[in-house]
């Protein structure tokens, strides 16, 4: 797939982030694109493997190896290579209801499972992912497509997180008249409010998807608990099927002295109030606000990230992130680094 030679001619390439001194200063996504030429280039460097490992997902010693949606990925970067790009946005969409989302926030297990990467940087599929159905919204090759026939079938989808929306997406195809049940605000579930706009923008990305799926038809019904005030009873009478698509939004607490003292929050809360605010069109306003303080966030997690992103976000002074595991070894290379440990970020602000 892509060019025969094209893993030893072309070099892995990243795009450019908009830099931390800029960024922090405002919610936008902070990656750049790369140019048309370049991600061609990119492209190239998949090889013609005997077994891509990229494209299957596995659980490998219960770690992920592969693409959990089995992405078409050899086929769709030979053909960015080829610079057919509408031909690529057909092979994504076959196995990817939502790929500007994971094009955004996945964490990439396909490249870990690059066969290139065994000896050399493995090729840049989630950017390459990212483009291709970019490049599609900015051409209008991607337009609502409701059934053509329905089959009468009313079916609800409880919760509108990426696996709601994937399931009504389908549901929808296949001529079935779907109600989707969210009990926040706005639809997105953990797109909308568990990952900061500055990794995945909402109303330009995540609203922009449920607009569309609004058009092919799926209706979407806001501050519907089911169990308060939405009957469960009420949805088994009025729909042939139920879809339960909840997340997990338990937190995990931790019994420690200090825990009941006032500060001291959830993630979910903190970045959920933080993207509320946002949305509202005041990012200030958030209930749970880090601007002026001191910040110690306990995870080094993706959600510990998000915290710390956030906090500068809002103003913070200082903010220290710990991780529960051990520091790693240093042997890294030398362009990837492990970071300090424990994380330590001072905020200077003129």
């Amino acid at each position: 797939m892509g060019k025969p030679t094209g893993f030893i001619e072309y070099l892995r390439e990243l795009p450019v982030d908009r830099s931390p001194a800029e960024r922090v200063r405002d919610w936008n996504e902070f990656h750049h694109h790369m140019d048309e030429k370049r991600l061609r280039q990119q492209g190239a460097r998949c090889m013609d493997c005997g077994v891509p490992f990229c494209h299957t997902g596995k659980l490998i010693s219960g770690m992920a190896s592969g693409c959990p949606v089995n992405n078409l990925i050899p086929e769709w970067n030979d053909l960015v290579y080829r610079g057919l790009w509408r031909e690529a946005l057909d092979r994504l969409h076959r196995t990817n209801n939502f790929p500007e989302f994971t094009g955004r926030v996945c964490p990439a297990p396909c490249e870990g499972s690059c066969v290139l990467g065994i000896n050399a940087p493995p090729v840049t599929i989630k950017n390459i992912e990212n483009s291709i159905v970019d490049k599609g919204w900015e051409e209008g090759w991607i337009v609502a497509e409701p059934p053509t026939t329905r089959t009468g079938k009313k079916v609800a989808v409880i919760g509108s997180g990426p696996a709601g929306l994937a399931a009504a997406a389908q549901l929808n195809k296949a001529g079935h008249l779907v109600t989707v049940l969210e009990r926040a605000d706005r639809p997105g579930g953990l797109l909308t409010y568990g990952i900061p706009n500055m990794k995945l923008d909402k109303r330009e990305v995540v609203a922009r998807r449920v607009a569309l799926l609004e058009k092919e038809g799926v209706k979407f019904v806001c501050n519907a608990t089911v169990g308060e005030n939405v009957e469960a009873e009420l949805l088994r009478k009025d729909f042939d099927a139920i879809v339960v698509c909840t997340g997990a939004t338990l937190p995990r607490d931790l019994k420690v002295e200090g825990r009941e003292l006032d500060g001291v929050h959830f993630a979910m809360d903190f970045l959920t109030a933080s993207t509320q605010a946002l949305l509202n069109g005041k990012p200030e306003s958030a209930p749970i606000n880090a601007r002026g303080k001191n910040v110690i966030v306990l995870g080094g997690g993706d959600t510990g990230t998000d915290c710390v992103g956030t906090s500068m976000r809002q103003g913070c002074n200082h903010v220290t992130q710990i991780e529960i595991m051990a520091m790693p070894p240093m042997d890294r290379a030398a362009d990837n680094p492990w970071p300090e440990w424990p994380k330590v970020y001072k905020m200077e602000r003129t």
